[in-house]
Parts: C-alpha cells; sequence; structure tokens
C-alpha cells in the first residue's frame, strides 16, 4: 500500500530536492512543499530541483515568487499536510 510523503522545504533545499527525488523509488506518492523561502539558484539545488520536475512530483509553496509551483497560502497549506502519513522536513 502506497503512503503519501510530503517533504518539507526550507534550509537545505538542494537535500530535499535531492531525496525527494530518491525516495521515488519506494512506489510511495512524493509531494513537495517549498516554505518561506524562494527556491535557491545555485547550481547543486537547481539540478535537484530540475529532477523533481523530471520526475512529474507534485510542488507546492506559500512563497508567490516561486514560479512553476502551486501556491498555497499557509492556512490551505497546513490543512494539505494532514492528508500526509509522513512528513519529512529539511
Amino acid at each position: 500500500m502506497a503512503r503519501k510523503v510530503a517533504v518539507l522545504v526550507r534550509d537545505r533545499q538542494s537535500e530535499a530536492f535531492r531525496i525527494s527525488a530518491g525516495i521515488t523509488v519506494l512506489d510511495d506518492v512524493i509531494d513537495i512543499f517549498v516554505l518561506d523561502r524562494k527556491v535557491a539558484a545555485d547550481e547543486d539545488t537547481q539540478r535537484n530541483y530540475g529532477l523533481c520536475k523530471e520526475l512529474g512530483l507534485n510542488m507546492f509553496t506559500n512563497n508567490k515568487e516561486n514560479d512553476g509551483l502551486q501556491y498555497l497560502d499557509t492556512e490551505a497549506l497546513a490543512d494539505k499536510l494532514l492528508e500526509y502519513d509522513i512528513i519529512d522536513p529539511y
């Protein structure tokens, strides 16, 4: 039975995106939540972020500056997190 996993992205963005892509092999549902910050422009973060996009992972944010991610205000984001079996913060 597939579990729903939410990965919360804040400080360690490159690692969070890398882990998100890596755990897709477990056949669970993986969704990414970029919280309070813009996705970093450094090479490692952009490479791992791009891989997550290529894999078609759902990505949400509460920061309107993150183009290409589904915007949810903080309250809606908190409500959505109640749907998940596992929440993995970075």
